[in-house]
């Protein structure tokens, strides 16, 4: 099935678990035109009839997208986002931790203003975030992030030295800061603190708590936020990525539906909204 041809295309940066669940779910939907190409390592395998570009800029802007989908880590992101932003392509951030970096985040932002390509925050694996941005503008005291994964889920991580995963105990809380803190240590799995954080009431403000848990088999993520508005409370239990157990199953979709949507919320908006608030 062919897609419409008003129907903008969509480029990826990696194609791993992520971007491997985006081209699927394309497939799915009939719309596998749709992806422009993808850019991945030397040595990766790139979606069945699309151009590996192994890792040029310059062709994958060639390739005309309307907007790229990063699912390939921090290090892509700061690499390859500039170059897309200042060729007026829209970027839609998976490792939104990258914005912890005060120095990438204003890199990125100067190349938006200059390329007019939009630097775009997905919901990701967590709801709720549309109500932060609304809560904030009424003011918000406390916003709380906690993330509950099971033990398994935290190896290769910095938990494996600050407690024993093998842990008999129902739950242990092991780290407990600011989202900033928790994206910069934890860069796989806390990337959606500095979501919430940039949603609400600033990375550094935003409290983040992780912990290993016996009682979930899969991720539970916990938003908490008091002020003027009220409380409220969003429990997200999100079934894991099948190949990838650091991240959401919901994930892939969440960045696709951006794309497909031509929706997001605009990262800029957020950090300017944020300033004016404090200001």
């Amino acid at each position: 099935m062919k897609v419409s041809s008003g129907l903008r295309r969509i480029g990826l940066i990696g194609h791993g678990a992520i971007g491997q669940e985006i081209t699927g779910a394309l497939g799915r939907l009939g719309e596998e035109d749709r992806l422009a190409a993808a850019l991945v390592r030397q040595g990766r395998s790139a979606p069945a009839g699309v151009h590996s570009l192994d890792a040029l800029i310059d062709s994958l802007v060639g390739a005309r997208p309307g907007c790229v989908i990063e699912c390939a880590g921090q290090a892509a992101a700061a690499r390859y986002g500039p170059g897309l932003l200042e060729a007026g392509i829209d970027l839609i951030l998976s490792s939104v931790g990258i914005l912890a970096d005060d120095s990438v985040t204003a890199a990125l932002l100067d190349a938006e203003h200059r390329g007019g390509g939009r630097l775009l925050l997905p919901a990701g694996a967590i709801a709720g975030l549309d109500g932060l941005v609304a809560a904030a503008l009424a003011g918000i005291d406390h916003v709380t992030y906690s993330s509950h994964k099971p033990p398994h889920a935290w190896q290769g991580t910095p938990a494996e030295r600050l407690i024993d995963l093998d842990h008999d105990e129902d739950e242990i809380m092991f780290f407990e800061g600011s989202a900033r803190r928790a994206a910069s240590d934890y860069p796989k799995n806390a990337n959606v603190a500095v979501a919430v954080g940039l949603a609400g009431i600033g990375i550094d403000d935003t409290r983040v708590r992780l912990v290993s848990s016996r009682k979930v088999d899969d991720p539970l993520g916990v938003i908490e936020a008091e002020g003027k508005f009220g409380r409220f409370r969003f429990d997200i239990l999100a079934l894991a990525a099948p190949d990838n157990p650091k991240t959401s199953a919901l994930t892939a979709y969440s960045l696709l539906q951006c794309a497909r949507l031509e929706q997001g919320l605009p990262i800029s908006a957020l950090i300017q909204r944020k300033s004016n608030i404090v200001g």
